[in-house]
């Protein structure tokens, strides 16, 4: 019955909390109105969830969200040198393949969203077997290093945490 009426019970906390955030108002009615919304959009959504995502290890949450944090901090800086600073001429803009060991849609969805976030790159395209993505670099001269970075700054940590 609980389950019925709460599908997705770390939804509704997290639609509750951005809706307070965006609101910027903490007050009774701003908590109401973003409860509300938290339980009415995870039922209404139930019947396209008929997996929810296992998560496996909650502790990894935090450290890979501070990392993902720092690095959109770290790329601004660098993506700001690179438009002031560096001629078109020099720029070396490339598509780098990222071959992938996740197979859970939801990690999948992490990956190239946490790609598309930090400035300078773009996660272009998921192949067709779902076994890699295409990912667009503003300027790299190593793409083998932009390749191997992101599977080990993120890949691996989203393979702890949903597989």
């Amino acid at each position: 019955m609980l389950k019925k009426l709460l599908p997705h019970p770390h939804l509704t906390l997290l639609l509750t909390a951005v809706w307070l955030l965006l609101a910027n108002a903490y007050t009774i009615n701003s908590l109401v109105f973003g409860l509300l919304m938290g339980l009415v959009i995870p039922w209404i959504t139930a019947p396209y969830w008929p997996d929810r995502p296992r998560v496996r290890n909650f502790p990894m949450i935090v450290e890979y969200v501070l990392i993902v944090l720092w690095d959109i901090l770290k790329s601004n800086i660098t993506v700001a040198r690179i438009v002031l600073f560096v001629p078109n001429a020099k720029l070396e803009p490339a598509w780098v393949t990222v071959p992938l060991d996740l197979h859970e849609p939801e990690a999948i969805t992490a990956l190239a969203g946490t790609i598309t976030m930090t400035p300078g790159t773009l996660t272009a395209e998921l192949a067709a077997d779902g076994h890699s993505l295409l990912v667009h670099c503003l300027h790299a001269p190593d793409p083998d290093g932009v390749r191997d970075e992101i599977k080990e700054r993120y890949e691996r940590r989203l393979k702890e945490i949903f597989e």
